[in-house]
């Protein structure tokens, strides 16, 4: 067993991650219950080939991490292929520290996507490429609350499409990859 699959391994589930988190817990919970899955969805990510582990860094307090994660965990509950995996951000900073936003920052949450050997692929995070994008360009010359404000907008709105829509192109291209590699 590699030190990676251990870790993984070692680290909650989602529905167990859900028991522990303490700050923000009323919405973690009211975000997880609300999540629909867009249509078409389960069957897209049900005809991607191969085994996927995901592992998830993230803390209780992370905004992003509290629209995220509830959508992916969804998501996984329908694929027999995709495990879903948390560790914390802090306890885990040898990870997070080769997971950087733009090379600088330890900005959650990230998904690190691991083949059935648990190889790393790939990872995506900490958000959406539109919200992530503006975030970048004009929501740092706002002050927090409003940027925030707008932050939870967009997640609202989109109800997870970009999220599911970017992680199953991104375990697309890996496994198209590892097919042409073989």
């Amino acid at each position: 067993m590699t030190d990676m699959q251990a870790r993984f391994e070692s680290a909650l589930s989602f529905p167990q991650y859900l028991e522990t988190v303490r700050k923000n817990e009323d919405l973690w919970r009211g975000v997880h219950d609300r999540v629909r899955l867009p249509d078409g969805a389960v069957d897209e990510a049900r005809s991607l080939p191969g085994t996927w582990h995901l592992l998830a860094l993230s803390e209780d307090w992370c905004g992003d991490a509290v629209n995220i994660l509830p959508v992916i965990s969804r998501l996984t509950e329908w694929l027999p292929n995709v495990d879903l995996r948390v560790l914390s951000r802090d306890e885990n900073l040898d990870i997070m520290d080769t997971h950087l936003t733009n090379g600088t920052s330890r900005s959650i949450p990230i998904v690190i996507l691991f083949d059935e050997d648990y190889v790393e692929r790939a990872w995506w995070g900490p958000r959406p490429a539109e919200i992530q994008k503006w975030v970048m360009e004009e929501g740092m010359k706002m002050d927090p609350g409003p940027r925030y404000a707008q932050v939870r907008r967009f997640y609202a709105r989109d109800k997870g499409k970009a999220i599911l829509s970017e992680l199953l192109d991104l375990i697309r291209s890996v496994a198209t990859e590892l097919r042409l590699a073989r």
